[in-house]
């Protein structure tokens, strides 16, 4: 997804409703969304090396949670929406 796409994203309702909570604050991936966002808006000589960090944690993610796909449509679910708050549509 690009930034501005992610961005928006993460405003919605259902952008807030899925992914592990800890402490009941704000999810994982929600969080990792916003992170994804300020990184893909950098020059890549700007980034560090806990940049390049996340960004292999965020890799391992979405092919983790891609091998998990679920029958049928899959466009309003659970599984789609955690893919995007990581910055993964997994319909594009």
């Amino acid at each position: 997804m690009r930034p501005g796409e992610l961005q928006r994203w993460l405003e919605t309702d259902e952008s807030k409703t899925v992914g592990w909570r800890r402490g009941g604050g704000e999810s994982v991936g929600h969080d990792s969304g916003r992170k994804i966002v300020n990184l893909l808006r950098r020059r890549r000589a700007e980034l560090t090396d806990a940049d390049y960090r996340h960004m292999r944690k965020v890799v391992g993610y979405v092919r983790r949670h891609m091998a998990q796909r679920p029958r049928g449509d899959v466009r309003r679910t659970r599984w789609r929406y955690s893919l995007m708050n990581w910055g993964h549509d997994p319909l594009k």
